[in-house]
């Protein structure tokens, strides 16, 4: 067993597709659009879904803003450089909810950026070697 995929609903498909393309470095694999039942799925990720984990982004036709929710946590997401990941996401007008630094309690170094929908991402990695 794996995880194929972690799916998230999305208001504008092609801003998702944009975000996770452009500011995070994922290609776009795959995508479908099911008139018969007003939807468009996007699967978007760092390899072929046959070896990686990706992510399905899932457009409702019509539906332009979804509720997150208190259950939701976040998508984590291994960077060589989480400080400089987290540049790139604001230079390219991206939001940062948390700037890059140590994890509370703890050495790792993490960022959290959100998505165009609200969706927090986690950027986890190493520091910048000065």
């Amino acid at each position: 067993m794996r995880i194929l995929h972690t799916m998230l609903r999305t208001g504008d498909l092609q801003r998702s597709i944009d975000f996770y393309t452009n500011m995070l470095g994922m290609r776009l694999l795959r995508q479908k659009d099911y008139p018969e039942g007003e939807f468009t799925l996007a699967f978007l990720g760092y390899g072929d879904e046959s070896e990686h984990t990706v992510i399905e982004l899932t457009y409702n036709w019509g539906v332009e803003h979804y509720e997150i929710g208190t259950a939701y946590g976040h998508i984590a997401i291994e960077v060589d450089d989480v400080y400089q990941a987290a540049d790139r996401v604001k230079e390219k007008g991206g939001t940062i909810l948390r700037e890059a630094g140590p994890m509370n309690a703890g050495t790792t170094i993490i960022a959290f950026v959100r998505d165009p929908d609200g969706y927090p991402i986690e950027l986890i990695g190493t520091k910048r070697e000065d």
